[in-house]
């Protein structure tokens, strides 16, 4: 394992070639499943150290978000939901209080088509020893930006009415400004607070908003939708960050009914994403499916 910048882009990577002798998608038995090789007993939701991690001293773990191998993390109850939810809050409070551990960061893959080598709905958790470089970019202001795109200031303000999709308990779903991907999500508490510890008395809230926009991606064109989640939070290195905002991303892959939105040499060589769905009209589409469930 080690940790390496290009000399040309300046980009931080970090090779791991033990991750390449992982196994891939089981054809018969789930180890995720009660009585499997990493949940031997029954449980509601559960977590254990990563077998491959990408990152050294016990700081990759895997979440398990239901005993059930055919649910998904939009398809739980809100019970079950709120489970996974006090999850990702206990083991980001337990990860970011170690003293070599500056950034914690809670994630899904979604569907084959974003590399989940198990279909079992599960998540995992990376911690970081130091602040990784896209939650850095983010925290680059003073000001927080998630706060004024809420308020209606900014780039971003005037339309973002337009591109909400849900709002419940003091947290918020609305299609991204500036997406890279299709029907892109962000989902944030509408008061600043730093890390999910510290909204414990809204969870109810992102429960329900993070479910509904989820169901929403997967009933824009009726079949599950593969995405990537990943939550930022406030560093745990010790620095106040006042601007840190806790919230989700969510980056659906496709663009239509079993049309993937590939990343093209065009993107990744010129640095500048090409999205073909506008987000007003992503925003619209899926406030409408989210409004149906009510």
């Amino acid at each position: 394992m080690a940790f390496r910048q290009d000399p040309l882009t300046r980009a931080q990577v970090v090779v791991v070639g033990a991750r390449q002798h992982r196994p891939n998608r089981p054809s018969s038995g789930c180890p995720f499943c009660p009585g499997g090789l990493e949940a031997p007993e029954p449980y509601r939701v559960r977590w254990f150290k990563n077998r491959w991690p990408a990152l050294p001293d016990d700081r990759c773990e895997v979440v398990l978000f239901s005993p059930e191998h055919d649910q998904s993390l939009g398809g739980l109850d809100a019970e079950q939901l709120g489970l996974v939810v006090s999850l990702w809050a206990e083991r980001s409070s337990a990860l970011g209080a170690r003293p070599d551990v500056g950034y914690v960061l809670v994630f899904e893959n979604r569907g084959a088509e974003v590399g989940a080598t198990i279909p079992h709905p599960h998540g995992q958790i990376y911690a970081f020893g130091e602040v990784p470089p896209v939650p850095l970019l983010e925290l680059r202001d003073e000001a927080c930006a998630i706060c004024e795109e809420l308020l209606g200031k900014g780039q971003a303000g005037p339309s973002h009415e337009q591109r909400v999709v849900t709002t419940s308990g003091g947290w918020q779903a609305w299609a991204a400004w500036a997406p890279s991907y299709p029907f892109e999500l962000l989902v944030a508490p509408q008061a600043h607070a730093g890390d999910l510890a510290e909204t414990t008395s809204t969870h109810a809230g992102l429960v329900d908003v993070l479910g509904r926009a989820l169901r929403a991606l997967d009933g824009l064109f009726a079949e599950p939708m593969p995405y990537m989640l990943w939550c930022h939070q406030r560093p745990t290195d010790g620095h106040p960050w006042p601007a840190a905002h806790v919230h989700f991303h969510i980056a659906p892959t496709h663009r239509a009914k079993g049309v993937a939105r590939y990343v093209a040499a065009g993107e990744l060589g010129s640095g500048l994403m090409f999205n073909p769905v506008d987000p007003d009209e992503a925003g619209r589409r899926l406030r409408e499916l989210a409004a149906g469930e009510a």
